[in-house]
């Protein structure tokens, strides 16, 4: 039987499992756990790779498991690369990989970032169609799979967790959230149409967007609260100054415009931080 929908032969079939590495998506998780092991100070390269691997799996199954269910089970998706026999072979394999990185972790390090990185894989598999169809679940189980991957990255280096590295998996927590409602008010209608209970659907569009920019603004202010405790280092103020400056200018587009405005204001968020710990490492963090 063909893995492929769209051609035959090796190359297709490449294309096919390559087509869910959704870059815009995965990168986050990836660059969290990397966060997570420069918190620790002294990074184990070997520890560290094992851990990024491991969120990789995750997240594809996530996106081969959405992908399957809104295509050849809901009927939602207009078109998939993927047979569902493609899709099943995908799923064993991404699980596979993590099962195995999941080994690893535990040899190297202990328990603690093996119960930390787990989770990771049940919210992706689990997220369509259970997770997705409730409006708490929906939201916040890719923002905490980003929070668990930071933790874990940590973890994996130190196998130990503190309160800076759980400052931060907090701050991303929420400043996610905010932008998954935002991202969901784009399939209002639709979603509506079928019953699926996002926020959105819930209190309607305009108090979803109230209160979505009350998560962001509510993460900016812990971030700028944290720094000047020096929880955070000071500079880490100014990764909330610059996505605030995306968010204002997202307040007044579209739900698909400002999805993506915040999303790589995300990447500006996170990557101000990575710089403002590199620059100014943390003491006493454990």
């Amino acid at each position: 039987m063909a893995l492929a929908r769209r051609g035959t032969g090796l190359e297709a079939t490449a294309r096919a499992f390559l087509s869910q590495v959704h870059p815009v998506f995965m990168l986050p998780p990836l660059a969290a756990s990397l966060f997570g092991a420069l918190l620790a100070g002294t990074v184990d390269p070997t520890r560290a790779v094992v851990h990024i691997v491991a969120m990789f799996a995750a997240v594809y199954t996530a996106h081969v498991k959405d992908g399957y269910v809104d295509f050849h089970i809901r009927g939602e998706d207009d078109d998939h690369p993927l047979t569902e026999r493609g899709c099943r072979l995908a799923l064993a394999l991404s699980t596979a990989l993590f099962a195995g990185c999941c080994l690893l972790l535990y040899a190297l390090v202990g328990w603690l970032p093996l119960a930390l990185t787990l989770p990771t894989w049940v919210i992706a598999y689990h997220h369509a169609p259970q997770l997705d169809m409730n409006p708490v679940t929906a939201t916040t189980g890719y923002p905490l799979g980003i929070a668990l991957s930071l933790l874990g990255g940590f973890a994996t280096q130190t196998a130990a967790i503190a309160a800076v590295p759980l400052g931060f998996a907090l701050v991303f927590l929420v400043l996610l959230s905010g932008i998954k409602v935002i991202d969901d008010a784009q399939d209002y209608d639709y979603d509506r149409s079928i019953q699926k209970r996002t926020v959105a659907v819930l209190v309607g569009p305009a108090r979803a967007y109230t209160l979505a920019y009350g998560l962001m603004t509510t993460a900016l202010l812990v971030v700028v609260a944290l720094a000047l405790v020096q929880v955070f280092p000071p500079t880490a103020v100014l990764a909330a100054l610059a996505f605030a400056a995306v968010a204002l200018v997202a307040r007044r587009a579209t739900p698909e415009l400002a999805t993506m405005l915040l999303i790589r204001g995300s990447y500006v968020f996170l990557a101000v931080l990575v710089a403002a710990v590199w620059f100014e490492p943390l003491t006493g963090v454990l």
